[in-house]
């Protein structure tokens, strides 16, 4: 399995015999083999996670599917591409192509994505991640953890391959939040931080917490668009 770093959320993932495209919205999407299927997500309608210009893949790829969450209004799709395309709510499941495709409540719009293809399961949060903000209140921020240990705990038992996850340092002391508590409940072989602005050393700065210290080594530490790492 091969996976590329776009930008911001979107990576793409090589499988041995499909590509699977998440949260793409900017950035220099990768040459791929026009034979191999093409699985493009969208976890929202935030224009940080979905554009309309994904729709334009199809003109390259012909065996293209769009699994988009339920927010993005089936008009935002072109009529000629909504018999390859399925929106999903939350906390449904889907058998696509030989793949499962389950989603979580996201605790601020939309969904999270858990693929599980060829033997293994793919995990990408979008927006679903433990929003501490000081600017908010203790309730406000308490109510929201709650809400995001609830929801990851729908992924207990499952041996997760790789997964996606927020690491926003705009949440100033807390932006290593809701990663640690998904690696702690949870649980990845491997975890791409994302949603970090191209801050990059924000990476770093989470491998060198207390906090990481059981799964630092799990960390892929991403420096530039475009970086491929096998797995």
């Amino acid at each position: 399995m091969k996976v590329t770093y776009i930008h911001h959320d979107g990576f793409l993932v090589e499988c041995r015999d499909r590509y699977l495209l998440f949260d793409y919205y900017q950035g220099e999407i990768p040459e791929m083999d026009p034979e191999k299927p093409l699985y493009v997500f969208a976890s929202h309608r935030h224009g940080d996670h979905f554009v309309p210009d994904i729709f334009l893949l199809a003109e390259k790829y012909s065996k293209i599917h769009y699994i988009l969450a339920k927010d993005i209004w089936i008009s935002r799709v072109p009529e000629a591409l909504r018999g390859q395309t399925v929106r999903m709510g939350w906390r449904k499941r889907e058998e696509l192509d030989g793949m499962g495709i389950r989603t979580l409540k996201s605790t601020d719009e939309g969904v999270a994505f858990l693929v599980e293809v060829e033997g293994t399961a793919v995990y990408h949060a979008g927006d679903l991640n433990d929003w501490r903000w000081n600017e908010e209140s203790p309730q406000w921020n308490e109510a929201m953890h709650q809400k995001y240990i609830k929801e990851i705990a729908c992924l207990e038992g499952e041996r997760i391959h790789c997964a996606f996850l927020p690491l926003d340092p705009r949440q100033e002391e807390w932006y290593w939040l809701g990663l640690d508590e998904f690696m702690k409940n949870v649980g990845a072989e491997v975890v791409f931080p994302m949603h970090f602005w191209e801050d990059f050393d924000v990476i770093r700065r989470l491998k060198a917490e207390a906090c990481s210290e059981g799964y630092r080594h799990r960390i892929m530490e991403i420096t530039r668009r475009g970086e491929e790492f096998w797995l």
